[in-house]
Order: structure tokens, then C-alpha cells, then sequence
């Protein structure tokens, strides 16, 4: 999709979090108003004949486009948290991270068997952490799992959508 307003937008962080990183901030886009319109535009138009049921946000920045896209489409959000954060009980899949191992949780109840899922991030790379929220539902059987992110980053030799070779995924931006 690579909309040129969004790539505008996007602001890069040389050596963030360490030496070496280019982060992609979507703050940048969040915190603009025509950005969100044209996300969530384009979210909808992927996704609104799938009868997506829930959207997964993953912590953090997957949870502000999961509920603007939830309200557009009428369907529920589900939230991947860190540990802790959750209420009730929790099933949780931990993942090696480039600096460190961590781990995500979902409510046990959160997803049922006739749920048309999407699983929403903000950013793909390795794809640790999808790939974790991608284990975890895929534990509650649901009809059919997609998946997407707001930027795919391609060009500094990360191959996270490697990970995810069958389901459909999609991403609004690639870099």
C-alpha cells in the first residue's frame, strides 16, 4: 500500500533502542489526525468482508488502531498484555527477544471457537512477539486467524513475515 502521506509521516529514530536500530516511530502517525483516517481507510477496506469477530491488539501500540478498526467494524477487541496486567485467568507463550526473553498473555476466554480472528501490531521485524499472540490463539481454535501490521521493515535483513508462511497476512507500509 505504501500510502505517501503515511511514509511522510513516519519518523526514524537512528540507534534506538541501541546502536545500530533505525526505530520507525508510528507516534508520529497516531498523532495525526488525516494518518488515522487514511489507516484506518485502508484496515477496513482489507478486512471488511473477512467477518473478522475479534482484533487482537498487541501492548501497546496495537491497541490504538485494534479499537478504532474494532468500532468501524463492529467486532470485538481481545488485548495482548505483558504479564501482569491482565485480570482473570491467562494462558501466556514467552519468546527470545534481540535483548532478552519476554512473554504475552491473553485471557482464557477471550477467543471461542467460531471467532474470525485479526491479530494487529504496529510493527513487524523479527516477529517475536506476533509470533507468540499467533501461538496463544491459535491454542482457542478459531475459524480463521489473519494477521497485520502498520509497517513492515524489510530493509535492515529482518525477515519476521518468515515466521507466519501460512496465514494471510498484510501490512500498510514496507520498508
Amino acid at each position: 500500500m505504501n500510502n505517501k502521506i503515511l511514509i511522510d509521516n513516519l519518523r526514524c529514530i537512528p540507534d534506538f533502542p541501541k546502536k545500530g536500530i533505525n526505530f520507525r516511530d508510528v507516534t508520529t502517525l497516531f498523532k495525526n489526525g488525516e494518518c488515522i483516517k487514511i489507516m484506518l481507510d485502508e484496515l477496513e477496506e482489507l478486512y471488511k468482508d473477512k467477518g473478522i469477530t475479534k482484533i487482537v491488539g498487541i501492548e501497546s501500540r496495537g491497541f490504538v488502531m485494534a479499537s478504532a478498526l474494532a468500532g468501524r467494524l463492529g467486532c470485538g477487541v481481545v488485548l495482548a498484555r505483558k504479564p501482569g496486567k491482565l485480570p482473570s485467568t491467562v494462558i501466556k507463550e514467552s519468546f527470545s527477544k534481540e535483548y532478552g526473553v519476554d512473554t504475552v498473555e491473553l485471557h482464557i476466554d477471550s477467543i471461542e471457537p467460531n471467532d474470525v480472528v485479526l491479530i494487529h501490531d504496529d510493527l513487524l521485524a523479527t516477529g517475536g512477539t506476533a509470533k507468540a499472540v499467533y501461538k496463544l490463539v491459535q491454542l482457542m481454535k478459531p475459524k480463521k486467524i489473519y494477521m497485520n501490521f502498520i509497517i513492515e521493515i524489510k530493509d535492515e535483513g529482518l525477515h519476521g513475515r518468515d515466521l507466519f508462511k501460512d496465514i494471510d497476512l498484510t501490512t500498510l507500509i514496507t520498508i
